[in-house]
């Protein structure tokens, strides 16, 4: 149960950070003028809840798509994951392209942090 909450809040945390970063690099496709450190914090939050609760049920929903398109519209439920947790938080508004954009580096974060938290795992394995 620990090791749940720690990587979920791990997730929340990696999540705040890619939104930080995706409205820094696409300024024209986020309105953030009121944004605080809070604001980003809620939005992560909010999208890793998306992604625990919402994200498997639209991943059923949506397989026969990802199947034709061979995986590719995965970017599209990235996105969409995206684009509907900012739209429930104040102060942060996102076209849906620059969504599905901000799905791509937030996902591109998350899989170089993971692989580096597995690399140190397994160098704490082969310690032992």
């Amino acid at each position: 149960m620990r090791k749940q909450l720690a990587v979920f809040l791990l997730r929340w945390l990696l999540n705040t950070f890619g939104l930080w970063i995706a409205s820094r690099l696409l300024g024209g496709g986020f309105n953030d003028t009121e944004a605080t450190t809070t604001t980003f914090l809620l939005a992560g939050l909010v999208l890793s809840l998306a992604n625990s609760l919402l994200r498997p049920i639209v991943i059923v929903l949506s397989l026969p798509a990802i199947l034709i398109t061979l995986g590719l519209f995965m970017l599209v439920v990235n996105g969409l994951m995206v684009y509907l947790a900012l739209n429930l938080v104040p102060n942060l508004e996102i076209s849906f392209f620059s969504a599905i954009v901000t799905g791509i580096i937030i996902s591109l974060i998350n899989y170089i942090i993971s692989g580096f938290l597995e690399l140190n795992q397994n160098k704490k394995e082969i310690a032992v």
